[in-house]
């Protein structure tokens, strides 16, 4: 079993509690027994165990009055019957076979009665992962409160059966310094952004981001039109597959349905649908249209259209023919670079500030305007390098999983 302990767990609001959080649910997810432990919170998801121990938590008067007898006086009876009752209550809950994470706790002096208990149990053989956030003996505002010795000194030194895991390489230099461990033997697992609730995504664009691949795009762009043929739709796919060669995984959603004034616009979805076939870009090139529950097509609202442009890397607008182009203006306005026509109502609209190529042109070259573009744009590339890195399920996955096996 694992056990996650931090001084205050979820549902509190804080860094370490939302990292606790995420990390509890995904490895729960992933059929991780889990357990949290903390002085303050409470259950925050049905697979997940919660123990509250009020003495754990930082704020609590008892362990409060013991801090500042420590303060003046150092380590007294109370210091001691305290840290016993923490030992036992965590001899009891978790095996010494079991993996305890402990955040802030073995380099913070907020509890240190659990901090005493904690090196009790690390010293007897239990396995610790002590996930270290902050450190006491390295920041002004804790200094003057510590005092050289038994128990501030466990904050400054490394211990047995424990691995150190810190949030950042400027945090793994700072503990290796403290501890005097060697760098590489210091974990670096970083917390997370969870893009879906940060973009405020529907469970429909959920849905659709999930069951596409979208999150695996780099980069995605957005056609929002309907399937018509002065949409020009052949020469975006045309062009996705051209942008192989630059990227790792281009994608493109096309969010319209075929145009309801034209009956011939319904084969011409099937002429792209074969282009997609015959160029092999299944899984890169996406009709919303398909995507519809109960052998309904699905049709995109306003709503939807703007999650969308949050998903989306870049805007890919290859009209042949525009009144004017109002995706031009959406795209500005949530600062996606615009990959557009070389028409006059995109040159009047965007100005100097949209890539434009030939609408009947090489799709080759096109696509080398546009790599050549979003290759120097900062925004894109941090926005791919935080899916690829940063998501709490990427993290979990790939760092924390790895760690605990």
């Amino acid at each position: 079993m694992l056990h996650i302990l931090h001084y205050a767990g979820p549902p509190i609001i804080g860094g370490v509690e939302i990292t606790i959080a995420y990390h509890a649910r995904l490895l729960a997810r992933r059929g991780y027994q889990v357990q949290v432990i903390a002085g303050r919170g409470g259950k925050f998801d049905p697979r997940v165990d919660f123990l509250l121990v009020p003495e754990i938590d930082s704020r609590h008067d008892g362990v409060l009055a013991v801090s500042q007898t420590l303060t003046d006086r150092g380590p007294d009876e109370r210091f001691e019957a305290l840290r016993a009752r923490l030992r036992a209550i965590l001899q009891e809950a978790i095996s010494p076979e079991d993996t305890l994470i402990v955040h802030n706790a073995l380099t913070l002096h907020k509890n240190l009665p659990l901090t005493a208990a904690l090196h009790d149990l690390a010293s007897q053989g239990w396995h610790l992962i002590g996930w270290c956030h902050d450190f006491a003996w390295l920041d002004a505002l804790y200094i003057p409160v510590l005092r050289p010795g038994f128990p501030w000194d466990l904050l400054r030194t490394p211990w047995p059966n424990t691995r150190y895991v810190t949030v950042s390489e400027h945090r793994r230099g700072q503990l290796s310094q403290l501890l005097g461990l060697p760098a590489e033997a210091i974990e670096v697992i970083p917390p997370g952004v969870a893009p879906a609730q940060l973009l405020r995504l529907s469970p429909t664009a959920r849905r659709l981001a999930d069951d596409l691949g979208l999150w695996e795009a780099d980069p995605l762009f957005l056609l929002p039109a309907r399937i018509t043929r002065r949409k020009n739709i052949q020469m975006a796919i045309r062009i996705i597959a051209a942008l192989r060669a630059h990227f790792p995984n281009p994608m493109l959603v096309v969010t319209g349905p075929p145009g309801p004034h034209n009956p011939s616009n319904v084969a011409y979805l099937a002429q792209l649908q074969d282009l997609r076939r015959e160029l092999h870009l299944t899984e890169q090139v996406h009709f919303l249209y398909e995507q519809g529950r109960g052998g309904e097509p699905l049709l995109v609202d306003d709503t939807l259209l703007a999650e969308f442009y949050a998903l989306a890397d870049a805007l890919l607008f290859p009209s042949l023919r525009e009144g004017f182009g109002i995706p031009v203006l959406e795209a500005g306005l949530l600062r996606l670079p615009v990959f557009a026509a070389d028409i006059p109502p995109v040159r009047e609209s965007a100005g100097e500030d949209a890539t434009l190529f030939d609408p009947q042109g090489d799709p080759a070259e096109a696509a080398a305007r546009i790599a050549a573009r979003l290759k120097q744009e900062p925004t894109y590339r941090l926005r791919r390098r935080v899916i690829r890195r940063y998501t709490w399920e990427a993290i979990v996955e790939e760092q924390l999983i790895p760690l605990l096996s």
